[in-house]
């Protein structure tokens, strides 16, 4: 569909009865090969073209959507979101965006795209090398496989109050799985990318040498006894640590008063010097956009300033609830309304590397995989499953497993210590994290 199509279909929308009306037109086109032992083992092709319709009458709203994109499918959806529109409870917030905060042209080029589209061959060549790499790393018994995929999706988005934005992105991504040792002794490592760009892709040899090292590693895991000590965590999963901040400060959750930090806006959470930033216009970011999904001009926010708590997260009807206006942090699919939701969210480096870290530490914990966090919304209360690495005196000692960390995150964050091993792997990143004491359950 182009912006014409989607005007007559929000056009049509008011028409029908709406008050005001937003259409939006996802295309996307994806490619994904898998080997395993040398094999392909599985191709995944996927072409999709849908349309969603969120539409007002009054302060009652609907949305709705569908791939049937004919002139006889866009007036039955638009039908069908009117009249259901006409039957939903009353939203005091609900709402286009302000007209004086969508984003006007021209947008940001933030890069996002590649149009080289690789073959089905090719793919396959990446991750049957990924795969060999990790294979032939020694002690490496088994795989888990390889794997290449790309994509490409497109976004248009055209509002009853005269907003039209474009938005389109590409994606190229390359994995791999190894196992190490026999019987109940094994154990599993992996190494996987994603870009916008397929030429920011590391190698496939580099890629599947790292899953087998990964692998080999945690050979020979042992359970500790429970104990209180120094915990870092890794840099691959240390914003996993920091994800419960993020759904503390959306708006909907302190609009509904269910989260821990519902009170702590402008005051310290962390430690003096700790900055976590939220960019959407990061050049070939994985999170990047050029507006948000309510189509509001967004923009670089720091959530925390030398440790202090700054904004909230808000779309257009949080913001309302709240009496506040909206940060440009609206995400939303074709169905359903707007949710919340950061963009590229940094959390930037200290002056400590990872070794600095546990020489800082002396003994304790390295946290290298994570499964089955437990958190507690209203009061912060957090714990999680792990794997690892014990470290004495600073330096590696054995591969550890089947360990819980646990404590409050209000603790936590306050004393938090930030390395300086930042890597852009994703649209979240952090350096690894050290906290001084938490308690660790294991046999």
């Amino acid at each position: 569909m182009d912006e014409n199509q989607l005007h007559e279909a929000v056009a049509a929308a008011l028409k029908a009865g709406a008050d005001a009306a937003e259409a939006v037109f996802a295309e996307r086109q994806s490619l994904a090969i898998g080997v395993r032992e040398g094999a392909l083992e599985e191709v995944e092709r996927e072409e999709s073209r849908d349309l969603g319709l969120r539409v007002f009458v009054g302060k009652r709203q609907a949305t709705v959507s569908g791939s049937d994109i004919s002139a006889e499918g866009r007036c039955k959806l638009i039908e069908r979101a009117v009249a259901m529109a006409r039957l939903a409870p009353e939203d005091p917030y609900a709402g286009l965006a302000p007209k004086d905060r969508l984003a006007k042209g021209p947008l940001p080029d933030l890069d996002l795209y590649d149009d080289a589209e690789p073959s089905a061959e090719s793919l396959e060549d990446q991750a049957r090398e990924a795969e060999a790499a990790a294979r032939a790393i020694e002690g490496v018994t088994n795989s888990d496989g390889g794997s290449a995929a790309w994509s490409t999706s497109s976004w248009r988005m055209v509002t009853s109050d005269g907003f039209y934005g474009p938005h389109c992105a590409s994606a190229f991504s390359l994995s791999a799985s190894a196992v190490a040792g026999e019987g109940s002794g094994m154990e599993r490592g992996g190494e996987g990318r994603s870009t916008r760009h397929g030429a920011d892709l590391p190698g496939a040899a580099e890629i599947g040498a790292e899953a087998g090292r990964r692998a080999v590693q945690r050979l020979n895991a042992r359970k500790i006894a429970s104990t209180t000590a120094p915990v870092i965590f890794e840099n691959r999963l240390a914003t996993s640590l920091i994800g419960p901040l993020i759904g503390a400060i959306s708006g909907p959750a302190i609009a509904r008063g269910t989260s821990f930090l519902k009170d702590r806006l402008g005051q310290p959470l962390f430690a003096k010097g700790v900055n976590i930033t939220d960019d959407p216009h990061r050049v070939r970011g994985l999170g990047s956009s050029p507006f948000d999904d309510e189509g509001v001009a967004n923009r670089k926010t720091a959530l925390i300033e030398d440790g202090v708590l700054t904004t909230w997260l808000l779309n257009v009807a949080s913001a309302a609830q709240l009496g506040l206006e909206t940060t440009g942090h609206a995400s939303r699919g074709l169905a359903g309304a707007p949710g919340v939701a950061p963009s590229n969210l940094t959390v930037e480096p200290g002056d400590r590397d990872l070794a600095g870290l546990m020489a800082d530490a002396g003994d304790g914990l390295l946290i290298t995989s994570m499964f089955g966090p437990s958190l507690n919304g209203n009061t912060g209360d957090w714990s999680v499953g792990c794997s690892g690495f014990w470290f004495e005196k600073g330096e590696v000692a054995y591969p550890v497993t089947e360990i819980t960390v646990a404590g409050n995150l209000i603790d936590i964050y306050g004393r938090l210590v930030i390395g300086s091993d930042l890597e852009l792997r994703g649209a979240s990143n952090s350096p690894s994290l050290l906290v001084d004491s938490l308690a660790i359950a294991g046999r």
